[in-house]
């Protein structure tokens, strides 16, 4: 399997980071993943745009144009003959020693550049008979909208819910739920959308753009506010969304039916108009349920 590190596409094998990597010390880095269908990518200009706002946020200097990166990312999946999977791009700071929390001086310091692909089929199984989740209260930083490589708060909240028997974890800060350990949350009222909007809270999903236009173009309404684990309660349905997931229904939370306890007519909709932009840029993909 080929990877990209730093400017070269390499074997894998020949991969070698650094125990003073400041990505592998302080998790002082970015990364994105994006989807491929049919050999195509599926938003990556969005992704690679998200990418190089996380690396302004955190003072980072990319080593290479947009478009460098964009074309480097496309070659990878050429040659790794990827038809429907992710690829996992990231950068940290680079290589620092002796340890400091300071940057250092990026003309000394190069940042480290690694991605890799997967081979991941669509799940429709689960978009089709959903998932459960647990609610898990929201104790990570306050910088939720920069995607770094730092997840351990997400990861024990994921691995709370796990302990549970759940798939998922519904966050929530004070009762005001945010988003899910990995993928933005949404409920459904009366047939209107509910996702809390952008903001330093939550990750500005990729997918939830798409989800927006989807909804638009099926004339869905969606309303960006917040809403509470009250709210979620009566909800009609719930679902999360993810580059990975697409739009995952939700059929039960701490052990209790959301609406019918199944998919429901609304995220149904919305998966189908999800599929319709996937197939403008990559063609068509085959649906079984």
């Amino acid at each position: 399997m080929k990877v990209i590190w730093n400017d070269q596409i390499v074997d894998r094998s020949e991969v070698k980071i650094d125990m003073e990597d400041r990505g592998y010390q302080f998790a002082d880095g970015i990364y994105d993943v994006v989807r491929a269908y049919n050999g195509q990518f599926f938003t990556l200009d969005e992704h690679v745009d998200r990418f190089f706002s996380g690396m302004n946020k955190i003072d980072l200097e990319a080593p290479f144009t947009k478009d460098e990166l964009k074309s480097r990312l496309k070659e990878l999946i050429q040659i790794n003959k990827i038809d429907t999977g992710n690829v996992y791009f990231q950068i940290s700071r680079g290589i620092s020693s002796p340890r400091d929390h300071i940057f250092p001086d990026p003309t000394d310091v190069p940042p480290v550049f690694t991605a890799s692909t997967t081979v991941v089929p669509r799940n429709q199984v689960k978009m089709t008979n959903g998932i459960t989740a647990g609610i898990v209260p929201d104790t990570r930083w306050l910088h939720c909208d920069i995607k770094s490589i730092s997840l351990l708060g997400n990861i024990l909240a994921k691995h709370t819910a796990h302990k549970e028997g759940f798939d998922e974890a519904v966050l929530h800060r004070d009762g005001i739920v945010t988003e899910c350990s990995s993928s933005n949350m949404w409920m459904v009222k009366d047939g209107i959308v509910y996702t809390h909007p952008d903001g330093n809270l939550i990750l500005p999903g990729i997918t939830k753009i798409v989800l927006l236009r989807a909804a638009e173009k099926a004339g869905i309404p969606v309303k960006e506010e917040t809403f509470t684990l009250e709210d979620l309660k009566q909800a009609d349905e719930a679902f999360s969304s993810s580059t990975t997931i697409e739009a995952m229904p939700i059929i039960e939370i701490d052990g209790v039916a959301v609406g019918q306890g199944k998919r429901g007519p609304v995220v149904e909709k919305l998966q189908q108009y999800f599929v319709a932009e996937i197939e403008a840029q990559c063609g068509s993909i085959t649906i079984t349920n």
